[in-house]
């Protein structure tokens, strides 16, 4: 098992593109297949953008008037069914207005960019005693069951035991059938419990406390599964493809260390988790990702994408031949990151709540590419920079242009009018900013702009 790890960061490798703008409480990135990508916002509506990142206007999905938002609760999961294209049926998790947990089913109506929201099916509820630690992230694994990750019901400490109790849904990851039989689910025949009168037979895998977020492995049908700690480790548990039955041991366990181990029983019986890490340096909360699986960043193929909500700082998990190392790879801003997605090409991207900006995350070399539109063209060095760049813009014309550095949050930090010439123009910029990343755009007088980001270290 890893533990701890280095604060090297190697930012001059791993960036966020901006992708798509527009959005607000977003918690979930998802695809159904096709080009676009499905924003799932946590007041309960459902937003869609194309391949180019724009932005519908209108939302997929309005729930709004049963979901109920507040803190942690709202809508927190979107699954499509993997015959989506055929049968137009997706899944989703939500807190409603009686404060429980609703899986539910709906269909697309004959817009392809709409749902109807009077096809609604409900499939599964689970009351929930508190208002926190709701779990959300609900996915239709490799064999083609609906996997539904479930918090401790909240609180804190898990007072009611119910990560334990093998008779709760709470703190479990859930297995379910919802193609077969006129029931609204089925029970797998090969679930691990499914023989057993002392286990709900729909729990896969119990001793969870909050999975915030969970993914299958798209080579391997291998699962990550992120566990927010209570109050000193956070944890992702590895579970091998089919491999169910697992205790990932909370509340007796937080990580590797005990928790409160009254009741528990002796070591052995627990699966411990894969990587761990505490809270020092303002960690206090894991949004887990996916293990890359794209073909555009052949370095990061491989290894598992995560972030920690409060520090914003991105971590890749490598591992080979049974063994795992971690890198520190990126410092954004604190607490902004909540989800990560997947488009239908395996590319991965992450969601910020402050900004409403979805990132694409691309890893590689510094960003020396060149930024051209309509014939002008930027780049500037080095990158990550200290106190200075070398920029150059090449103009196409004789004209005024307007430079800018801007901060991830859209705060103008540096401001100033240039006179260009035709052909390659280059001046020196100090940067006098505080560590961090920030966008250099050039404004030409026709209005066009190129716009590169910026590392400052």
């Amino acid at each position: 098992m890893l533990c701890c790890f280095s604060f090297t960061i190697y930012a001059q490798q791993f960036r966020l593109i901006k992708f798509s703008r527009g959005y607000s409480n977003t918690v979930g990135i998802e695809n159904c297949g096709d080009s676009r990508l499905f924003i799932v916002q946590q007041e309960g509506k459902i937003f869609i953008c194309d391949s180019s990142g724009f932005r519908m206007p209108n939302p997929f999905l309005d729930i709004t008037d049963r979901v109920l938002f507040k803190g942690e609760q709202g809508l927190l999961g979107l699954a499509f069914d993997p015959a989506y294209a055929s049968n137009g049926f997706f899944y989703v998790n939500y807190v409603n207005k009686s404060g429980n947990t609703q899986i539910a089913r709906f269909r697309v109506s004959g817009n392809p960019n709409r749902a109807n929201p009077n096809t609604e099916k409900f499939i599964l509820q689970v009351n929930q005693p508190f208002n926190n630690h709701n779990g959300g992230c609900t996915r239709f694994g490799p064999d083609g069951y609906l996997y539904i990750g479930m918090g401790d019901g909240g609180s804190g400490g898990d007072p009611n035991n119910n990560s334990q109790n093998p008779m709760s849904l709470l703190g479990k990851m859930l297995r379910i059938d919802v193609h077969s039989g006129s029931n609204p689910y089925n029970i797998p025949a090969d679930n691990p419990f499914v023989d057993s009168p002392n286990y709900r037979h729909e729990i896969w895998s119990l001793g969870l406390r909050n999975p915030w977020r969970w993914s299958f492995d798209a080579l391997n049908g291998q699962m990550q599964i992120a566990d927010v700690g209570q109050d000193s480790w956070e944890e992702i548990d590895v579970e091998l493809k089919n491999s169910g039955g697992h205790n990932y041991g909370w509340r007796c366990y937080e990580g590797k260390h005990a928790y409160n181990t009254t009741g528990c029983k002796s070591e052995d019986a627990y699966t411990f988790p894969k990587y761990e890490y505490p809270h020092s340096g303002g960690d206090c909360s894991i949004t887990g990702g996916f293990v890359y699986r794209g073909t555009k960043y052949p370095d990061l193929y491989g290894a598992y994408v995560f972030t920690d909500y409060c520090t914003g700082l991105f971590r890749l998990l490598f591992t080979e031949g049974g063994q795992g190392r971690v890198r520190t790879v990126f410092d954004g801003d604190n607490n902004a990151y909540t989800s990560f997605g997947e488009d239908s090409h395996k590319e991965l991207y992450v969601c910020n709540i402050l900004n409403g900006l979805i990132y694409r995350v691309a890893y590689g070399k510094a960003d020396t590419t060149v930024a051209r539109n309509n014939g002008a063209s930027l780049v500037f060095a080095p990158n990550p920079a200290h106190n200075n760049i070398t920029v150059t813009y090449t103009s196409a014309r004789l004209e005024n242009v307007s430079v800018y550095i801007t901060s991830f949050l859209g705060q103008k930090m540096y401001s100033v009018q240039k006179a260009v010439n035709e052909g390659a123009n280059t001046w020196n910029i100090n940067l006098p900013f505080a560590r961090g990343n920030y966008y250099l755009s050039v404004v030409n007088s026709a209005g066009k702009t190129v716009t590169q980001s910026l590392r400052i270290e």
